[in-house]
Formats: C-alpha cells, sequence, structure tokens
C-alpha cells in the first residue's frame, strides 16, 4: 500500500508525498525545495511531480528540484505560467506517476487552470490544491462562483472513503467559520474539537474523508436548509438559487473574523 507523508512548507503550506510500492514518491506541489530535499536526506526518492495550480506558494520549489534531479517529470495543466512542467494533462486523463495510476480533474475557480489529481485506486487520495480545503474552499482569484461550485460539486461526488489532502493547513480556522454558518450540526463540532486537539500536539488535521467533510464543510452544504437560512440572514435577503448562496457563503468567509 502506498504511504502519505505531509511535508511542512511556509507557514501552512503542505507538500504531499505519496510513496508507492516500489519505493519512489511523488512529490504533490513543492512550493519550496528545502524540505523535500531534507527528506531525500532521509532516503526520499522522487520520481515525479505533480502540480495542481501556478501560485509560486504551490509551485516555487521546482527549479531546485530540477537541478537536484534532472528530468523528474513535472506534471501540470496547460497553462503558460507553469513554466517547469514537462508533461501538460487535461481533464479526466489518466496518467501512471511513480508506479501508480492517476486522473486529473479539471476544477477552476481559484484559479483558471487549477487541477486535482486523484490516485485511482479504492480509497485513493484527492490531491485538491487550493480549490477544497477542510471545512472550506480557495478564494476566487480566477474564476467565478458558478465555477467553483461546479468543481466543488464534482469533487464532492467522488467515494466517501476518498482521503482529500489539501494545500493548506486552514481547518481551524475554517471551523470557526463554519460554525458560525451552522452552529447545530453536531458533526462539524466533533470535526471542530478533534482539529482543535490536533493542532494543539503539533498534527495535521489532514488528510480527511470526503465523506466527513460532505457532512461538515459549509461549501459543500448549500443545499442544505440550515446553511441556505444562514446565507440569506447575512445577504438580508433571500438567494435566488443555488450559486448565490455559495456566492454569498464565499463573500461571508472572505470578510469572516472570528
Amino acid at each position: 500500500m502506498p504511504s502519505l507523508t505531509a511535508l511542512r512548507a511556509f507557514d501552512d503550506n503542505y507538500i504531499w508525498v505519496l510513496r508507492g510500492d516500489a519505493g519512489q514518491s511523488l512529490i504533490v506541489d513543492p512550493g519550496q525545495a528545502a524540505p523535500v530535499l531534507e527528506a531525500a536526506a532521509q532516503g526520499l526518492a522522487p520520481a515525479a511531480i505533480l502540480l495542481t495550480h501556478h501560485h509560486d506558494d504551490h509551485i516555487g520549489g521546482v527549479p531546485e528540484l530540477l537541478a537536484r534531479w534532472p528530468g523528474l517529470p513535472v506534471i501540470a495543466a496547460d497553462d503558460d505560467r507553469i513554466v517547469t512542467a514537462t508533461h501538460r494533462v487535461g481533464d479526466g486523463e489518466t496518467f501512471e506517476a511513480a508506479g501508480m495510476r492517476f486522473q486529473a480533474l479539471f476544477v477552476p475557480g481559484h484559479t483558471r487552470s487549477h487541477v486535482a489529481f486523484q490516485r485511482l485506486a479504492e480509497g485513493g487520495e484527492l490531491f485538491s490544491g487550493d480549490t477544497l480545503f477542510s471545512l472550506g474552499c480557495g478564494r476566487l482569484f480566477e474564476g467565478t462562483p458558478a465555477q467553483m461550485l461546479t468543481s466543488l460539486d464534482r469533487l464532492a461526488a467522488l467515494p466517501g472513503d476518498t482521503p482529500v489532502c489539501c494545500g493548506h493547513e486552514y481547518t481551524a480556522s475554517n471551523a470557526a467559520f463554519a460554525l458560525a454558518v451552522e452552529p447545530g450540526n453536531a458533526a462539524l463540532r466533533q470535526r471542530a474539537d478533534q482539529v482543535r486537539a490536533l493542532r494543539t500536539q503539533g498534527r495535521p488535521s489532514l488528510p480527511v474523508s470526503l465523506a466527513e467533510e460532505r457532512a461538515t464543510n459549509p461549501f459543500l452544504r448549500v443545499d442544505v436548509p440550515e446553511v441556505a437560512q444562514a446565507v440569506d440572514a447575512w445577504l438580508v435577503h433571500r438567494a435566488g438559487d443555488r450559486v448565490e448562496t455559495f456566492a454569498g457563503l464565499r463573500r461571508w468567509k472572505d470578510g469572516f473574523r472570528a
């Protein structure tokens, strides 16, 4: 069975390392090279790099890693801003990396070319970058609310046992907002307590199952009456449809302070 490790980078980024059965590893979103190089000193053997989007805190370490391992495949979406990519993948395309099969899922919203990657196996990990966070979602820097909601719907439709591997440790702050939206959600209160305990111990709050996210993440729950009603109250009018509910929820989160 592949093994998963989260390397910390910057203040709250995660560089995900998925080690295949053959011992070689896949590196996801290395915004910094140093954590990967330190892991290599302990035996990490990179076989490929996956990049979810073009932001520097996700791709900035790639040139230094390629200097250390020339010819290392770098797999990304078709975006000229990711100049280090050696392999471009399209929506729904399957490919092999580090001896494992993956599918690329086009999920625009945070950026126009954001892609998520899922390992094609039972319980295969989802590397969601900055599209889906635990208890949250990414800001809309280049996409529209309708695009982001479609992207989140697509990810939410994956099997419930899918481990969600996000790009940032935002879960505690996201929990505060989620509780403001849906304070009566018992599963959410339990998840918030769990996250508080994990972070107090210095442990990651991730990965988390997609089933748990569907039960607790307000951005995956815009069709739940309690969430829609909370957004309507914040908007001070009734949202016309689920896209407007999502857009209101995202604007609410953008200005939220716990």
